[in-house]
């Protein structure tokens, strides 16, 4: 089930939030567990077993786990994380990359059952002994499907301290819509007309770079959209999960990009990888191979083709082209100049990204370099960037945090006024993601393949 559809929207939300609210304190871990498995099989019955499956097999694991730590038995922890992670591996494996039908959310739910077992092998948390909190962790569902990943040691302890304030539901409503209208009105908008280009044989140059940036902005809409959405769910149930991006699109260099976009799965692959691999701590040959590691995993983990592992690489060598080559010589840049060159090398990659395959991904390359028949500019550019300027513009304008300082401003001085004008801009933005919901065809969030 999408956030974005009018089942979830008028049917599973209000009566999920309502339910919630009314419910005892010590029932309603029971009751959102529930709900997340109803939420799960609403939209792939198919294959809730393998969420199930998930559960079980990991909860039994942290047990397991957690008697080796209490005997001080480090070898058999030691075959027990290795065990434990070549299953959740090897299942992901099998239905990422050689099954038919994907189990929607099967990455995510996976690496927090992973982010679990680890942080109980490496004594940050206890293997779980109730049941219902390991499986609540792994299905809550407001990050099930696409994140964000939350640490178990997080979870748990808000999870102990349980309670939903009123300024929470407020607040988690308020993020709740602008994830809406950053996916019904930003991104599903760009996505139409992003397809309509790259659905071209051929096409003009200046059409190819138009179809990057519109591909580029809707994904930055499509996933942060969804994102919001999650922790604005979640912060309505009494969690508080960490923002999951932090305006990428203005940072200064790749490495800053990749520190604020999907940043749950970065610090993932930080803390689990990264890390014990050995990270900055050791010699500039070790580091290489260190991040070399994790930038190949990344493109993995998006698919297994050769385009994601180009993609994979492509951003590893200009992680290491910054911290090794051009280090601070970039600093009197000025910030803007740097935000562009960020823009243009993350850009570019975006084309690996959403081409089927590392040919075509060269081949759109070329075009956006001149290699097509239609020249640098013509007719079919002129059409779809003048008749898409605003949304364009609008697009560009809310990838930073102009707007939302703005908003902050108005509350800060002028509390009041500031309130009411509140109420009617998310009334407005409800009104018009609704309208785009029952006007529009279905659009899936774009990481649900992933």
């Amino acid at each position: 089930m999408s956030f974005s559809s009018i089942p979830f929207l008028f049917v599973f939300f209000p009566a999920a939030l309502a339910l919630h609210l009314i419910m005892p304190r010590k029932l309603k871990p029971v009751l959102l567990l529930l709900l997340s498995l109803v939420f799960y099989a609403w939209g792939d019955v198919r294959h809730i077993v393998i969420l199930l499956f998930s559960i079980l097999f990991n909860y039994f694991a942290g047990l397991e786990l957690r008697a080796f730590r209490e005997q001080e038995n480090q070898s058999m922890a030691r075959i027990a994380v290795w065990t434990t992670t070549a299953v959740n591996v090897l299942v992901l494996c099998f239905y990422k990359y050689f099954s038919d039908a994907l189990p929607v959310g099967i990455s995510f739910f996976t690496f927090s059952a992973l982010s679990y077992i680890f942080d109980v092998y490496r004594g940050k948390a206890e293997g779980e002994r109730n049941i219902l909190t390991a499986a609540l962790y792994i299905a809550f569902f407001p990050k099930l499907i696409s994140g964000p990943i939350m640490q178990y040691a997080a979870f748990r302890e808000q999870l102990a301290a349980f309670r939903t304030t009123k300024e929470d539901v407020f607040a988690g409503l308020e993020l709740f819509l602008v994830g809406l209208f950053k996916k019904l009105l930003l991104a599903d908008r760009l996505g139409v007309v992003f397809t309509a280009i790259h659905g071209q044989s051929d096409m003009a140059a200046a059409t190819a770079w138009l179809g990057m940036i519109l591909y580029s902005l809707q994904l930055y809409y499509d996933f942060s959209g969804y994102s919001d959405m999650a922790i604005g769910l979640a912060r309505m149930m009494g969690f508080h999960i960490d923002p999951n991006f932090d305006h990428p699109y203005t940072s200064r260099n790749v490495s800053e990009f990749w520190r604020r976009w999907h940043i749950s799965l970065g610090a993932w692959f930080r803390d689990y990888v990264y890390i014990p691999l050995g990270g900055n701590r050791c010699g500039t040959k070790r580091q290489l191979m260190n991040l070399a590691a994790v930038w190949l995993l990344t493109g993995i983990w998006h698919g297994s083709t050769l385009n994601f592992v180009f993609w994979g690489v492509y951003h590893g060598l200009f992680i290491v082209l910054e911290r090794f080559v051009i280090k601070d010589r970039l600093d009197a840049v000025p910030h803007a100049v740097r935000a562009l060159l960020t823009d243009l090398v993350v850009f570019i990659g975006w084309v690996f990204f959403f081409s089927p395959s590392l040919g075509a991904g060269f081949a759109y390359v070329g075009q956006m370099l001149g290699a097509g028949h239609m020249g640098f500019w013509d007719g079919t550019t002129s059409f779809y960037l003048l008749n898409n300027l605003v949304l364009l513009i609008a697009a560009l304008l809310f990838t930073g945090p102009a707007l939302r300082n703005l908003h902050e401003n108005i509350l800060t001085h002028y509390p009041r006024g500031g309130i009411a004008l509140s109420v009617v801009l998310y009334g407005v933005l409800l009104a018009f993601s609704v309208a785009a919901m029952v006007n529009a065809t279905y659009s899936s969030f774009l990481y649900f393949q992933f």
